[in-house]
């Protein structure tokens, strides 16, 4: 009996639809820089780092940029993130954060990578932001770019708040995989179909467990491992200044005067300045009359 139940169940009814997601790492592949490089200074003015912190955060940079990432780096990087801000209140760091993000984020953010973000959100896939860059970053560009999920980097602290020094969870390698997995498996998403985004070798374990991986931006050693296993690669070379896209000037016109009450409402200023500009052409063109009536006949000249 059970198992004609079974077979006469509708599974499109009982089992539901998986979702797609995309997969997007954040340092240079959706910003053109490192996001605790990009958030040094207003840090460093509000006096939570030093100068010495800026410059290892600085130093770290050009390592990366020169040398590029390993797990081991990345790893060393975020201990030392850790430390830097060891004893510093979690919820003043955040509201600085918060209070920058426009004015830290907006100049680097690569426009091809926007537009990549807009097309699967009009696919009705999730975005998901995967960065080893701490939370306190991730989730402000999160809110910023609209997107669905976040995997990050978690400092761990004590009852008041305040960091200790160490890391709870560190999203890199390995570790950043198992936490797609498991998102996947909590919010049902098909990681077969989904996609996945980013520039470094260290996220091979993310690319490899989507269906779409595609190399942004690559450093060399992820160059050649995609070319190997033929996944598409792209470079992102545009970044724009998200307050002042054209794109979002366009749809607030649009969105403003698409209704025919606000059109009416402008029709008043329309026909002054079309009555303007009839009385101007009409006088221009009694002054070319008069000056052409003053020329001799050796002025005229005719083609």
């Amino acid at each position: 009996m059970s198992a004609k139940s079974t077979e006469n169940s509708n599974p499109t009814t009982d089992t539901p639809e998986k979702k797609i997601a995309a997969f997007f790492d954040l340092d240079r592949t959706i910003i053109a820089k490192a996001a605790m490089s990009a958030f040094k200074s207003p840090l460093h003015s509000h006096g939570l780092l030093s100068k010495r912190s800026v410059l290892s955060i600085v130093i770290g940079e050009l390592i990366y940029l020169h040398l590029g990432a390993t797990r081991a780096r990345i790893e060393k990087f975020g201990r030392s993130g850790a430390r830097l801000v060891k004893g510093k209140n979690k919820s003043e760091i955040c509201q600085i954060i918060e209070e920058a993000v426009h004015q830290v984020v907006d100049p680097i953010i690569y426009s091809e990578a926007l537009k990549l973000i807009e097309f699967h959100k009009s696919q009705n896939h999730l975005i998901v932001l995967v960065s080893a860059s701490p939370e306190e970053i991730v989730q402000p560009l999160a809110k910023l770019l609209n997107a669905d999920l976040v995997i990050a980097s978690k400092a761990d602290t004590d009852q008041t708040g305040r960091y200790t020094g160490n890391i709870e969870f560190l999203a890199v390698g390995t570790k950043k995989a198992d936490a797609i997995v498991q998102l996947a498996q909590n919010m049902n998403i098909d990681l077969a179909q989904s996609y996945a985004f980013t520039d470094s070798i260290t996220d091979i374990p993310m690319l490899e467990i989507v269906g779409h991986p595609t190399a942004i931006n690559p450093d060399r050693a992820l160059e050649k491992l995609a070319e190997i296993r033929g996944w598409d690669i792209d470079e992102f070379v545009e970044p724009i200044n998200l307050s002042v896209r054209i794109k979002n000037v366009k749809k607030t016109v649009t969105d403003r005067y698409s209704k025919p009450t606000a059109i009416l409402s402008l029709l008043p200023t329309i026909t002054i300045l079309a009555i303007c500009a009839f009385i101007y052409v009409l006088s221009r063109s009694k002054a070319q009359e008069r000056k052409y009536l003053h020329q001799s006949p050796s002025d005229i000249v005719i083609f």
